[in-house]
């Protein structure tokens, strides 16, 4: 069992750091305040590669593998949450499912645009009256001749605002429940094609959130992506790989609290030294430590799997993404009370990075769904 990243590996981490450092942690506060989505960031992204990091070089894409793909998550949402977000985005749910799914006249088409970031991707999954419960959706594809009608909407789509590309789930035969959901490739033209609310949300500010709407949305039938009602199985397949990515970015907004902390707590004296001295401090930052290190373990676990090919990996995917999350939370309240009032204040980064963390337990499947997950390939 080796543990040791590849050179290749190494290299592609001080690279995304040292940009992420110098470029991003910069306007993290910024646009966290604004809302402002970062064109400039994303665009310098797509130039480090880093758009279409699984995705073959034919395609205009890096061809690494999926643990350089967490890697590279994670130390872009070290300095930046949402931009963290948005790179995971158009790199786990819309690339990988076009290339996983798509065919090759598809790949060629769209694949280029999405890692040259001349065109940023999204996924339709989520509806006002849909979450976690995907087979609840309403959205509805009718076909009529050469094109797919599409009517609904859908809700808290991140990249939404600026997204050329989108991936979408709707129902071309509601009788057959899940396996009458069929996926489509959008693209933002689209005629009946139009953003709805702009999300202002608690934390990843700077997502581009928004509430996407079909009204008689005339999709050309070579648009429809994989086959006729595999919607459901290319949904969950696209989960099992994003929320890989979730778990990266939960990795790296912990890390990031961690840093600050330790930072802060070697800093502040109180009672004649520093409060690092103190072994409730002390306490607080070993289980910090300990709980990022296992879930970093986790996700380059479950990376790996999806690269060694393991056919099945949706437990592995869960348990990366429901025990990050879970102690991304945990880990970046902590950091908060190690600092104090300060914490609670926008003079520090912590609270802005506690604000983060909490989306981390609910999108991509809630922590309870993740559990649920992990549970039936137990009892399976």
């Amino acid at each position: 069992m080796n543990f040791a990243l590849s050179n290749d590996q190494k290299m592609l981490r001080d690279e995304v750091r040292k940009f992420a450092e110098n470029e991003l942690a910069p306007i993290a506060p910024e646009i966290d305040i604004s809302g402002e989505f970062p064109k400039e960031s994303i665009k310098k992204l797509a130039e480090m590669g880093l758009l279409g990091i699984v995705v073959p070089e034919k395609y205009g894409g890096s061809e690494f593998d999926f643990v350089s793909l967490a890697i590279a998550i994670e130390e872009i949402s070290r300095a930046c949450a949402s931009t963290g977000v948005i790179t995971a985005v158009n790199n786990s749910l819309t690339t990988y499912p076009i290339l996983k799914f798509g065919n090759e006249e598809q790949k060629e088409k769209y694949l280029p645009d999405l890692c040259s970031g001349k065109k940023i991707g999204a996924i339709g999954i989520t509806e006002p009256n849909a979450g976690s419960d995907v087979a609840a959706m309403e959205t509805t594809a009718v076909l009529d001749e050469d094109h797919y009608i599409l009517n609904g909407a859908k809700r808290f789509i991140t990249n939404g605002t600026e997204a050329g590309i989108f991936v979408v789930f709707a129902y071309t035969n509601k009788e057959l429940k899940h396996k009458g959901i069929t996926a489509f490739i959008v693209e933002r033209d689209t005629p009946g094609f139009s953003l709805g609310k702009h999300e202002d949300l608690m934390g990843i500010r700077a997502t581009g959130n928004c509430e996407l709407v079909f009204e008689d949305c005339k999709i050309p039938k070579e648009n429809l992506l994989g086959e006729l009602g595999q919607g459901f199985f290319i949904c969950m397949n696209t989960l099992d790989v994003s929320r890989i990515d979730i778990g990266a970015q939960a990795v790296g907004i912990s890390q990031a609290a961690l840093d600050e902390a330790v930072k802060y707590s070697k800093e502040r004296v109180t009672f004649g030294k520093p409060i690092c001295k103190f072994g409730m401090i002390q306490n607080m930052l070993a289980e910090m430590a300990t709980q990022i290190h296992a879930a970093r373990m986790l996700v380059y676990y479950a990376a790996w799997c999806k690269d060694a090919g393991i056919k099945r990996f949706s437990k592995e995917a869960a348990m990366a993404k429901y025990y990050a999350a879970n102690i991304s939370v945990d880990v970046t309240r902590k950091a908060v009370q190690i600092f104090g009032g300060y914490g609670y204040t926008k003079d520090y980064p912590v609270e802005r990075f506690y604000r983060d963390a909490k989306i981390l337990e609910l999108y991509e499947g809630t922590s309870e769904i993740q559990k649920l997950v992990i549970a039936n390939e137990l009892v399976r």
